[in-house]
């Protein structure tokens, strides 16, 4: 599969319509101005194209595969995450006090867009693990932010989102699982996933799995 990333198009969208020069005024956002955003597009470009675009045959053709209980990704995935973790793309839009970038999500939107497009299935990893961070971000301790977010964004951790129960599909309304405390602090989770995405592969050394509908329950690595 070949894929070219619509630079000229993303960079006047944020130009034009989302004045990414004024976004450069905030606080914290000073060196995020139309020149930055160029840069980092311009290189997420290549990565897409030239590393993560040409696994979507690979992943036709070697689909992922459950053996001994273990996940053995598409051939090429683990070292294409690799490159991504080490080049800061799972940080580029996270606090840079966790190791992150610390840039504006107008530009992370759009290397969100390409990797999307690129590849789908590898997408799905990295997308993950961002909806983790911003949950730990959101209502996480001090202690379990220092704990998990540098970790998933160097690469060393992914995360997972568990939403899909039998009886609920993705109705979140429905759902029925519940986190317990426990008196050392920790919950404990009861309920039934039936899939979860990314939940075991051999791309990261650990993967922290978040429970849908059970607030206030704890990440568990």
């Amino acid at each position: 599969m070949s894929y070219v990333a619509p630079i000229k198009d993303m960079l006047f969208c944020m130009k034009e319509l989302a004045a990414i020069d004024e976004v450069a005024k905030l606080p914290g956002f000073e060196e995020a101005g139309y020149e930055t955003a160029q840069a980092v597009l311009e290189e997420c470009a290549k990565l897409n194209q030239d590393v993560i675009a040409p696994l979507n045959w690979e992943g036709d053709k070697y689909p992922s595969s459950w053996h001994d209980g273990k996940v053995t990704t598409t051939p090429g995935f683990k070292e294409a995450f690799r490159q991504f973790a080490e080049g800061g793309w799972q940080g580029l839009q996270h606090p840079a006090d966790f190791g992150g970038q610390g840039l504006p999500k107008t530009i992370g939107a759009a290397c969100g867009e390409m990797l999307n497009s690129a590849n789908m299935s590898f997408a799905l990893c990295p997308l993950l693990t961002d909806g983790a961070i911003e949950a730990l971000l959101t209502a996480g301790t001090p202690e379990q932010q220092a704990t998990f977010i540098p970790k998933m964004i160097s690469g060393e951790w992914t995360g997972t989102m568990n939403l899909t129960e039998p009886q609920a599909g993705s109705d979140l309304a429905l759902v029925r699982t519940r986190a317990e405390p426990q008196p050392d602090g920790t919950f404990r989770i009861f309920g039934t996933k039936i899939f979860i995405t990314y939940g075991e592969h051999d791309m990261a050394q650990n993967i922290v799995h978040w429970c849908s509908r059970a607030s206030p329950a704890r990440p568990r690595a």
